[in-house]
């Protein structure tokens, strides 16, 4: 169970929202919301439904109907205000009375909402408030009881700073800045749609905490995973900086040698097992590494884009970290990557559960056959360590991994083995992807799924230059002929130039150019721990489609 999940059953799913992730998504390509990533997450999620929503900024209880008889009943409930609804609020202004409602009509104005006395046919909004707490900390803050009794959109915020106890961290309406808004659901109280019984939920507020590292914590399972990003750059507030937690170590990424700053930054995290809660103790990390990042990859030798130890004891030469309970070897001294590329994570889930998203099963076609199922068969191309490979064969597939560096595929034979799977039950290519597509091809070989994750940039003596931008259409055309009618192509590039559209269109194009067609298709941005916004734009884009 997901760390933020307060309540499932049958007909309603009860989620505590982090700060800081909007409740389904603003755009195509704006990244996932926390509606969108559940439901595609898991095939019993497929129908769930939103019924109301918060604030991108503002945590709490969020309900979700997973059935027709909730989501009708839901819905009714919150438009006729039979659902009770209290919100918890600090603000760092005097609060002059005990009790105070406000009453007025809502008007957009660009990003705002301003307050305007009722007149006819404007929608009346009222918010109850009241006092909980009072003298909060050195700064005197207040924590504020509300009770929204409409339901409109920035409500609670513009009555706040209505009545000049703006909520802090809600710098649009007035208030003083802060680590982020501190506004939170703290109660939800309902009608259970099928009972009738009186159903009310509760989370609680934690304005203290660091809403960056809250984030993950509330979407991240320390059970099943302990690797993950902590910092993503601009949109974590350190622009050109990213940190990653892998197992008991940290990984510092960016251009130039940690700051003072970061380096207070990066102990903080020392020793610290809150980073990701577990019912289980989960294991505190004791060192922290940095690599300096270059554009020239190429032309670095190995031993300066390795990273190197900045805090705490050393780590060995290989050590595992956990994701989705799959166990794999990561290492500091290989070079410029560790092993693993965390954004990938929820598509190794995707293979690993053989759910791509919402109505969209991953071997459709083998699994037709049952009760006889016949074995579906993967091929990964530019497998590097065979991630994706390990989590397709834990799902029952036989693969077929195909990379151009032996060492690499050594690494991934014995990810294989680290999991109880036995490589020699799968293959392992040597070579350049383009050569053994063609021979491959010629063979007569068909696959239920192909992967294509190729580099942004890379070069073979057999092939030349392949630059993601211009080539792709090239390699998923060479593919094509190996991927049986409605399999599946995955494909994948962080090429930051090349736009979403654009990557999206090179695909369909490439496809209908070798006369077959899209039945399905799913976009999947990167997972929400690498959040993207206006200053740190989606590096990740990815794509499943069946193709007929």
């Amino acid at each position: 169970m997901l760390p933020c999940v307060l309540f499932e059953d049958e007909h309603l799913l009860v989620v505590n929202k982090p700060a800081g992730l909007n409740t389904h998504a603003p755009a195509p390509f704006a990244g996932e919301g926390l509606y969108d990533w559940l439901r595609h997450r898991e095939p019993r999620w497929a129908a769930l439904a939103i019924v109301h929503r918060l604030d991108k900024e503002t945590s709490g209880v969020v309900v979700f109907g997973k059935t027709p008889l909730a989501n009708r009943s839901l819905t009714s409930q919150f438009a006729q205000g039979k659902v009770r609804k209290k919100y918890l609020l600090l603000t760092d202004r005097p609060v002059r009375q005990a009790r105070f409602t406000v009453v007025s009509s809502l008007v957009r104005v660009g990003e705002r909402y301003l307050s305007r006395p009722l007149h006819a046919g404007a929608e009346r909004a009222e918010t109850r408030f009241a006092v909980a707490q009072s003298g909060i900390s050195a700064r005197g803050l207040t924590l504020v009881e509300a009770e929204p009794r409409t339901g409109r959109t920035h409500q609670i915020r513009v009555h706040a700073a209505d009545a000049g106890v703006p909520i802090l961290g809600d710098v649009l309406y007035g208030g003083t800045p802060a680590p982020r808004l501190c506004l939170h659901a703290a109660e939800l109280a309902l009608q259970h749609p099928a009972t009738g019984e009186p159903a009310i939920f509760h989370a609680p507020a934690d304005f203290a905490a660091d809403p960056r590292p809250a984030l993950r914590t509330a979407l991240v399972d320390a059970a099943e995973t302990n690797a993950f990003r902590l910092i993503h750059g601009a949109a974590d507030g350190w622009p050109g900086w990213y940190v990653d937690r892998l197992g008991d170590f940290l990984l510092s990424q960016s251009e130039r040698p940690l700051s003072d700053e970061q380096r207070v930054r990066l102990e903080s995290f020392l020793d610290r097992s809150d980073l990701a809660r577990s019912p289980q103790p989960v294991p505190r990390i004791i060192a922290a590494y940095h690599k300096l990042l270059t554009r020239h990859v190429g032309q670095t030798k190995a031993v300066e884009a390795a990273p190197h130890l900045a805090l705490g004891q050393p780590a060995p030469g290989r050590f595992l970290i956990r994701e989705n309970t799959v166990q794999f070897e990561l290492s500091f001294s290989e070079g410029c990557s560790v092993g693993l590329f965390l954004d990938q994570r929820d598509n190794r889930r995707r293979l690993l559960t053989g759910h791509v998203a919402a109505g969209f099963p991953l071997f459709a076609s083998a699994i037709a056959h049952r009760p006889s199922p016949i074995l579906p068969e993967l091929l990964n191309t530019f497998a590097y360590t065979c991630g994706f490979s390990v989590c397709a064969a834990l799902a029952g597939a036989r693969t077929t991994s195909l990379d151009l560096s032996k060492r690499s595929l050594d690494w991934g034979r014995r990810n294989f083995t680290l999991n109880g799977l036995d490589p020699a039950a799968h293959d392992f290519i040597y070579g350049d992807a383009f050569d053994w597509l063609r021979r491959l091809a010629k063979k007569g070989r068909a696959f239920d799924a192909v992967v294509l994750d190729p580099p942004t940039f890379s070069q073979s003596k057999e092939h030349g230059v392949f630059r993601a931008e211009k080539d792709y259409g090239r390699l998923v055309a060479a593919a094509l002929p190996l991927l049986k009618p409605e399999g599946v192509l995955f494909v994948s590039t962080n090429a930051a130039t090349l736009r979403s559209e654009d990557f999206l269109q090179t695909l369909e194009e490439a496809i209908r150019a070798a006369g077959r067609r899209i039945v399905q298709q799913h976009y999947a941005p990167q997972p929400p721990d690498f959040p993207i916004t206006r200053e740190e734009p989606a590096h990740l884009k990815t794509a499943w489609m069946r193709v007929g």
